[in-house]
């Protein structure tokens, strides 16, 4: 009956009845063997044939999940037979193995899975497991382990939480790191799976001396030249470590952080990089990321924490291997370098000696070193790897930020040099100095019209200038040299760079696209430049200005429907910026003269829908603060280290829609709250400008004073024309105002310009008709409201009133009630005459007739009691009965009854 009880089960989880009938009946026969076999090699045959059928169909995974753990479990709790339990073992590994070449449907149960579930919630069963780690048998331990292993990968989370409550689990596991290499190497996987995301097993494996013995096992390994074993060993460092700020203590305090260094120190001279020592290095790596995040940030001590390990890092040189291996070593993988640049920036983002550590380090073997500062500036206008030129983009972005000095250390090599060395090869840049370097890299595109390097310098050069007013008027000053000399003097680089935009713009293809995925950066890195200088810089804005043709290009560049959404929003707060940081008083120039343009040939709205489009943008709405990479495990490791360039595998992917990974570096959380604070200052200052136009300083013109020698009628006829002059000026600024309340008052969008010569008068009047309805509204809603309220009050005071009506009529009918009843009691006793005596006499007579009538009734009663008592005398003494014995003490009982009825009326009164 039990059979068919599984078999019925299993088909109607399988629908598959038919087919899985002969594994299950098999599965249960051998089952039966190992219970209840009489010879011990019958039961050894049956062991390794279940453990064989196991290992390869599904139909005996399901059979075994349903009754065959508990006759294994018990072959493990008697281990009076080696071999025996070696092979339950080892058939438990295969019940929670998948099968490989197996294919099961979707909508199908993983049989693994299953088992693994149904063993994972006995905890005595994890604890019986735990137990085997103590015994001599070496396979014993092995399989025991591989089981475990099998448990955490399908089911972690309850693993977890069971192993906790066991005494000393996590101290038999660590005691396996010890063991011989193989056992060792299990154990050192299972507990890589054992601490993610674990708290609580990070901190007793920590207390257990996990540091120690990790670090003497890479040791043996060979550091970053061993093999799995080593990257396994760092994935523990690592989960150890993750947002685990006690441990990092502990390990700063205890160890130190020179083995960890020393992982990523390159050995010998050849530097050959295997894939697996490019994994242990990105491990290590990664070691030091985590080291530099200090911890979660909900942690009161990580920033101190963060700090510290900043400090303690760079004082052991750290540094030094990480520009090796971003740097010198350019034979070094791609996710290698780019690891190690990430790094350097983490090392001295808000650190000021480690800042003044990196400005004085210096790459190269004598005579020809270099600051490593250049270098990296090298790589970034060099690299043909997108990745590495973002990764060294964040080292720069880093360094300059909040970091005064060292922006002006590195503007102040920004000098202009001679033709011959602008037009020179990177390859001779050696002698360069950091400015006339990245000078080089922004007249590239001068020379063959590329400007992906131009682009990559003005990056940079946004950093040295961000918030930095003495730097942005120190390259303000700089002019560059035209490739042909005799087209003109030399332009300004601010103008320059407003060439590369128009230049940009001009790149694409006939169906409108980027013709490279590389350009659909090109237009937002130059804008970025652009809002970055001209931020609270007037003499940058002046500048621009300067060339009538770059405020027509912007305008043109906001409203052209073919460029991003980004590069549409950067030029408007371009647009903004030469609006309200605008000190010039010089007609058309001004901040009156831009605003004006902007509404007359963009439209208020239009212009003010641009930034708010920008803002809703995917790079906008996901910009976050930095957040720790994705953690480097064995699953991962091997497509993280073969990372190429974005442009070699996403060409397809990228397109014009501002999803290129530079702008996801360059839109960070920084730059998105500085865009924010820029639009409201924007729109703000705009009105304030529209509200006053003019500078009301009174100067009398020169038209209106009487020249020598100008006869009266002439003289006033010059004043008539002056007067119509000036007042079809007010005229058409009154138009003006009136546009721009109107489209400030409009909610709906749109690009077309709404400004026109005509009609001013009717949009004013309009607009005051319109503000006067919203008046009238508001007030009528305000009567409304007062009307409901009064109407509330009013029907809360009328029933108020009918209750209290009410009650006061009650009130009334019972006094009433009283007074008659008073009134005829009156009546009655003397309001009348009556003689009150002789109501007494008559009422005593009355009393008196029926207190006689009642005696009299009584007496009749007692008479026939008493004929009747003599009856019965007669009759007794005819039956010879003495009478006057059965009398003898009736009055007695009865005066004793009156006696009591007498006491009891005695105690009531």
């Amino acid at each position: 009956m039990k059979k068919m009880d599984l078999k019925g089960v299993v088909g109607l989880v399988f629908g598959n009845e038919n087919s899985s009938s002969n594994e299950d009946s098999y599965v249960e026969r051998l089952l039966d063997c190992i219970s209840n076999g009489q010879l011990a090699d019958d039961r050894r045959n049956a062991m390794a044939e279940l453990q064989s059928v196991v290992a390869e169909s599904h139909a005996a995974q399901l059979a075994f999940g349903e009754m065959g753990f508990p006759v294994l479990l018990g072959v493990l709790k008697e281990r009076d037979d080696v071999e025996m339990v070696r092979g339950a073992l080892e058939t438990l590994v295969s019940a929670l193995t998948p099968i490989a070449h197996a294919k099961l449907r979707a909508n199908e149960v993983q049989p693994a899975l299953m088992n693994t579930d149904l063993l994972s919630r006995d905890g005595q069963s994890i604890s019986l497991l735990l137990s085997l780690l103590g015994e001599d048998d070496f396979y014993i331990r092995y399989y025991t382990l591989q089981l475990l292993t099998a448990l955490l990968t399908n089911s972690p989370i309850r693993l977890q939480e069971v192993i906790l409550t066991i005494p000393r689990g996590i101290t038999r596991l660590m005691d396996m790191l010890m063991d011989r290499e193989v056992i060792r190497n299990e154990a050192l996987l299972l507990l890589t799976y054992l601490t993610r995301e674990a708290e609580e097993i990070q901190k007793i494996l920590v207390f257990e001396g996990a540091f120690e013995k990790i670090f003497s096992i890479i040791k043996e390994e060979g550091g970053s030249e061993g093999g799995v074993v080593v990257q396994d060993c760092l994935e523990l460092l690592n989960n150890l470590l993750r947002n685990n700020a006690s441990n990092q203590v502990l390990l700063r305090e205890t160890i130190g952080f020179d083995s960890i260094i020393s992982i990523l120190k390159l050995r010998g001279t050849t530097y050959s990089f295997t894939q697996q020592k490019t994994i242990n290095l990105l491990s290590g790596l990664e070691t030091v990321s985590l080291l530099v995040s200090g911890g979660l940030e909900t942690d009161p001590g990580s920033n101190n924490n963060r700090l510290t390990n900043k400090t303690v890092l760079v004082q052991r040189n750290v540094l030094e291997h990480l520009l090796m291996l971003g740097v010198e070593s350019q034979w070094a993988p791609v996710a290698v370098r780019c690891a190690a640049f990430e790094c350097i920036g983490d090392l001295i983002s808000g650190h000021h000696k480690n800042l003044e550590a990196l400005a004085s380090k210096s790459l190269g073997d004598e005579p020809e070193t270099e600051p490593a500062l250049n270098s990296i500036l090298r790589i970034i206008l060099r690299t043909s790897s997108m990745q590495e030129f973002i990764a060294a983009d964040y080292v720069f972005k880093n360094f300059c930020e909040k970091n005064s000095d060292g922006q002006k250390m590195l503007a102040s090599t920004l000098i202009p040099q001679p033709m011959s060395i602008t037009n020179a090869r990177f390859e001779e840049d050696i002698n360069m100095s950091f400015g006339s370097m990245l000078l080089h890299g922004l007249a590239m595109s001068e020379h063959d019209g590329d400007l992906e390097t131009s682009c990559r310098a003005a990056s940079v050069l946004s950093y040295v200038m961000k918030d930095n007013i003495q730097c942005k008027e120190k390259v303000l000053q700089i002019e560059l040299e035209s490739s042909m000399p005799s087209l003109g003097s030399p332009e300004p680089l601010l103008h320059r760079m407003v060439k590369y935009l128009a230049l940009a713009s001009s790149k694409k293809g006939k169906d409108g696209k980027s013709t490279t995925p590389r350009n659909s950066y090109f237009q937002p890195i130059i804008l970025k430049l652009l809002v970055t200088w001209l931020s609270d810089c007037p003499n940058a804005v002046q500048s621009f200005l300067d060339s009538r043709p770059h405020l027509t290009y912007l305008i043109e560049l906001v409203s052209n429907t073919d460029t991003t959404v980004c590069a549409r929003g950067l030029a408007a707060a371009v647009l903004g910026e030469c609006a309200i940081y605008n000190k010039s008083n010089e007609p058309g120039k001004d901040a009156f003269a831009i605003v004006d343009a902007i509404s007359q040939k963009v439209g208020l709205t239009s212009y003010f829908l641009k930034l708010d489009e920008m803002q809703k943008s995917f790079l906008f709405s996901s910009a976050k603060p930095a957040q720790q990479r994705k953690p480097l495990t064995r699953s991962n490791a091997n497509s993280m280290a073969e990372m190429e360039d974005i442009e070699e595998n996403e060409t397809n992917d990228i397109n014009r829609n501002d999803d290129h990974p530079m702008l996801s570096s360059m839109f960070d959380s920084q730059f998105v709250d500085f865009i924010k604070k820029l639009e409201g200052e924007i729109r703000d200052n705009i009105v304030k400008i529209y509200s006053h136009p003019k500078s009301n300083v009174s100067v009398v013109p020169a038209e209106l004073e009487q020249k020598k020698d100008e006869k009266d009628g002439d003289y006033i006829k010059r004043l008539k024309a002056f007067v119509e002059k000036q007042c079809s000026e007010i005229q058409d600024l009154l138009n003006r105002n009136s546009t721009l309340a109107e489209e400030l008052a409009s909610t709906g969008g749109g690009g077309e310009s709404r400004c026109s010569g005509g009609g001013g008068s009717e949009r004013v009047q309009i607009e005051t008709l319109r503000r006067d309805l919203e008046e009238v509204s508001q007030r009528l809603e305000m009567v409304k409201s007062e009307k409901s309220n009064i109407e509330s009050e009013a029907l809360t005071y009328k029933n108020m009133a009918e209750k209290m009506e009410t009650d006061l009529k009650s009130l009334s009918d019972a006094y009433n009630s009283l007074e008659q009843a008073n009134y005829q009691l009156e009546m009655k006793s003397g309001g009348v005459g009556v003689d009150v005596e002789k109501i007494k006499e008559e009422a005593r007579e009355e009393a008196q007739k029926e207190s006689e009538g009642e005696l009299s009734d009584l007496l009749v009663c007692l008479g026939q009691e008493q004929s009747k008592v003599e009856k019965l005398s007669a009759r007794l003494m005819e039956l010879g009965q003495d009478v006057d014995a059965l009398l003898e003490g009736i009055g007695d009982d009865a005066g004793a009854l009156n006696d009591d009825d007498d006491d009891d009326d005695d105690e009531e009164d």
